[in-house]
Order: structure tokens, then C-alpha cells, then sequence
């Protein structure tokens, strides 16, 4: 077995293929005078683990050319951080369904595809090929322990993410609730925890995804009025989208960690042991 990556994903690619014990390939890229992506995969031979997150087109376009350069071998692809995949169902006539569009395009050659806490699991039906989406949420757990901080509550934004901050807190049985929006009127909203009051504790806001941070930064800001010692945020994709750290820090979110599937200066939580994990099975 061996681990290549594309560009964007180098580093978590390394810690796979170190969990897993397999080289990590090398693969040459330059650019043709027209800007055109030239993609060349050395010494492959047998089953190839690819690890792909795809933050942006021009992820998709590199990807793409590296499974078809790996034509001939038996092809896993990860993908840990899986773009385009908001758009799951055409609202509007004339849209597209994106990520059917991509899932399809990405099954060309490769014979398993393993997502890391997609937004929507059931997009999974896409791939034409054997899927399977893995959390890591223990992980996102085990950093939460090893930092230090002392009994937490673990919230989740809304009763979607609940899910995901019971894998969080389960582990250590720490507290778990989620956010809970009322309308008190036509310009009022209260934001609290539906089960549990935050009065001198430490609230840690937990997500799949952090975008542009709105909705947690106007969740700190209550939270604090409500007496939370602290508040901080962990998440597993930290996408961060237009100036969203800068958003929560200034709201007052004292910590703000993420993964490593989209590799920011706070990806402290590592999907890699995940993943290797996953391969194995």
C-alpha cells in the first residue's frame, strides 16, 4: 500500500501513511503556460490510498487527474474534508445537485471512497462505488481532555449537531445539551441551552463545520451574559470562510480549535488515527 496526496492535504496524508506503516508517494506537479495543471504520480504499483480534501475547485480539478493517473491500481480514496456538498438537493429549477455532480466524477477508477464527517451522510448514495463516512468526534473529545480544561458542557449549535457532541462528550460523560432558538418577538430572539443552565461553567460550542462563525459568535456573546465562565469552539472542518476566526475572538470565544482535514494554524485535533483505522477494516 501506498499514500499520495494532492497539494492541500500533505500534511494529514504524512500522518496516515505513518499510522498506517506505508510510504508516502511522491507526485511531481507544474503548471503548462496556460495555467493547466501537469500532474505526474512516481512508482505506483498495487493498492493506492489517495487522500484528497477538497476545499476549493481547483482541489477537484488535481484530484481528478491523480486517480486517472492512477489507472491500474486499486484505488481507496479518502477524502477528509468533502466540498461542494451543500448544495444536496435542487431547490430552484435550473440548479444542479452538486455534489451528486462531483460524487460521480470522483468514482471514475477508484474502488472505496471514506469521507470524514460529511455534512450530510446520506449524499453517500452518490458515489457509484463503496462509501463510508467515518466521525471523530472521540477525537475531538480527546483533545477537549488532554487541554486541560475541567468539566466541560458541550454544546452543539441546534438539535442537528446534537448528535455529534454526544460522540464528543461521551467519552469522558461529560455534560451534553444544544442551543435552542426562541422568538420572543419580530426583533428578539433568546439563544439558550434547552436543558442545562451555563452558570459558571465552561461551554465548549462543538460542530461538524465552522464557516463563517456567525451563529457561534452571536451564541458566546449570550452565553457570556448568562454567566459561562468561558466559552471556545472545536469543530472538525475549520473553513473559516470571510474572516470567520477573527469573528469568534472577537465575540469572545477564547479557544478556537479544529482538524486537520482542512490544515489551518488551530488544526489541532488529528483525523489521521481515524482514518488509518478505517483503512484497515
Amino acid at each position: 500500500m501506498k499514500v499520495i496526496c494532492t497539494e492541500k492535504t500533505q500534511i494529514l496524508a504524512s500522518r496516515v501513511a505513518e499510522k498506517l506503516g506505508a510510504p508516502l508517494g511522491e507526485v511531481k506537479r507544474s503548471r503548462f503556460p496556460d495555467g493547466e495543471l501537469y500532474i505526474r504520480a512516481l512508482d505506483l504499483d498495487g493498492e493506492t490510498v489517495i487522500v484528497s480534501s477538497l476545499p476549493d475547485a481547483d482541489s477537484i480539478v488535481e484530484l481528478l487527474l491523480l486517480i486517472d493517473a492512477c489507472e491500474g491500481s486499486d484505488v481507496t480514496l479518502v477524502i477528509p474534508y468533502m466540498g461542494y456538498a451543500r448544495q444536496d438537493k435542487r431547490f430552484n429549477s435550473g440548479e444542479p445537485i452538486s455534489i451528486r455532480a462531483i460524487a460521480k466524477a470522483l468514482s471514475t477508477g477508484v474502488n472505496r471512497i471514506i469521507t470524514v464527517n460529511i455534512h450530510e451522510p446520506e449524499v453517500l448514495k452518490y458515489f457509484g462505488v463503496r462509501s463510508e463516512n467515518i466521525s471523530i468526534a472521540p477525537a475531538v473529545g480527546e483533545y477537549l481532555a488532554d487541554s486541560g480544561i475541567q468539566n466541560p458542557l458541550i454544546l452543539a449549535p441546534d438539535d442537528g449537531a446534537w448528535i455529534f457532541a454526544k460522540g464528543v462528550a461521551s467519552a469522558n460523560s461529560w455534560d451534553c445539551d444544544h442551543l435552542d432558538k426562541t422568538r420572543i418577538s419580530g426583533e428578539e430572539v433568546r439563544i439558550e441551552p434547552k436543558h442545562i443552565g451555563v452558570e459558571g461553567r465552561n461551554v465548549v460550542i462543538v460542530d461538524d463545520i465552522i464557516s463563517t462563525g456567525g451563529t457561534l459568535a452571536t451564541a458566546a456573546m449570550l452565553l457570556r451574559s448568562q454567566g459561562a465562565v468561558s466559552v471556545s469552539a472545536a469543530c472538525v472542518h475549520g473553513v473559516f470562510s470571510g474572516g470567520g476566526y477573527t469573528r469568534l475572538i472577537s465575540a469572545g470565544i477564547s479557544d478556537i480549535s479544529s482538524s486537520d482535514t482542512i490544515e489551518r494554524g488551530c488544526s489541532r485535533i488529528f483525523a489521521a488515527p481515524s482514518i488509518a483505522e478505517a483503512l484497515r477494516r
